[in-house]
């Protein structure tokens, strides 16, 4: 007597997973492509009103360059040296032609190449707020996430209370109580200064952790509260009692019904904390003698540097836009449960 023994063909199984697998890259590449199409114009529309600030300013370089009581020749030799002597379209292409090549011009107040005083800047500054961020996103994540679980309980309160309090502290004060503690009293970690990545993994966390902790409070009462409110809505969906029902574990309920759909609101204020993190961390860039990106802009700002202020909005621009982008790819995936067919 012979056996015969049935496989099922793997390409059967391979069909059933092939839709699914096709339509979440759909949904991503549709997601990619309606991001980039508003990035377009709100780019050209940004920087046309950005380098139309310079006009609006009434600045010049000679101005700063030979003072307030330059002639109208030494003026008007200066500025064309500078090519500001052309039509402001003209200027303006010419502008636009570098920013497309990743060169934003030169700083008036001492020549230097603003691509390079902007790099130098943002390192610290994409240090010190990735960090934030992280830190902010981890702690954010767990308090929000116990908050939903421990719901109505006085550990839910307590924790609301918290986020509450720390949402109105200001970075600065933070920063200031964090090194009275950390380095002035416990000596744990340097209370200025910053070192590159290059020099060594341990120096350089040492110098960005208590900025990072002072910034990322912020971070934390955001993630929480958003996470809470939505995990603890997600709760009552009916999908969720429908789980109940077929008789899923609490833990699989948790992290394939609950978390998913809740994720949403939360990831979407990550999309505005970064850039502001980077953008407005210029009272603690002073408080831990940080030469950073928001005080690079400051210190522009000030002078009268108005290329560099440009270049600074530019590099705004594209920050805000680029992890934008990321968070509504990282969102296209986390879709809700009536469209998943849960």
């Amino acid at each position: 007597m012979t056996t015969t023994t049935v496989q099922v063909p793997p390409v059967r199984r391979h069909g059933v997973a092939r839709p699914g697998v096709r339509h979440a890259l759909g949904r991503v590449l549709a997601v990619l492509v309606r991001s980039i199409a508003i990035f377009v114009p709100v780019f050209l529309v940004a920087t046309f009103v950005t380098f139309a600030l310079r006009s609006l300013s009434g600045l010049s370089p000679a101005r700063i360059q030979l003072g307030e009581d330059a002639t109208p020749e030494a003026i008007h030799r200066v500025e064309a040296q500078w090519g500001l002597d052309k039509p402001f379209f003209a200027q303006y292409w010419d502008w636009f032609s570098g920013v497309l090549h990743g060169q934003l011009g030169a700083s008036w107040t001492n020549g230097a190449d603003i691509s390079t005083l902007i790099g130098l800047g943002l390192g610290v500054s994409l240090s010190v707020a990735t960090f934030a961020l992280l830190i902010g996103v981890v702690v954010g994540f767990a308090l929000g996430t116990l908050a939903a679980l421990r719901r109505t309980t006085l550990l839910d309160r307590a924790i609301t209370g918290f986020v509450t309090v720390i949402s109105v502290m200001p970075a600065f004060v933070v920063g200031i109580v964090l090194i009275e503690i950390f380095a002035v009293g416990l000596h744990l970690f340097p209370s200025a200064g910053y070192v590159p990545a290059q020099q060594g993994t341990g120096p350089w966390l040492a110098h960005i952790t208590l900025p990072a902790l002072a910034l990322s409070f912020d971070v934390i009462a955001d993630v929480a509260r958003q996470l809470r409110t939505s995990l603890v809505a997600a709760y009552r969906e009916n999908y969720v009692t429908g789980a109940v029902v077929r008789g899923l574990s609490t833990r699989r309920i948790f992290f394939v019904h609950v978390l998913r759909n809740g994720l949403g609101p939360a990831l979407a204020t990550l999309g505005l904390k970064f850039p502001a993190l980077v953008g407005a961390s210029v009272v603690t860039e002073w408080i831990f003698g940080l030469q950073g990106f928001g005080r690079f802009a400051n210190d522009s700002a000030q002078a009268g540097d108005v290329p560099a202020v440009q270049g600074v909005l530019v590099v705004s621009i594209l920050l805000v836009v680029t992890f934008n982008l990321i968070v509504n790819l990282v969102l296209a995936r986390v879709t809700p449960a009536s469209q998943r067919g849960v």
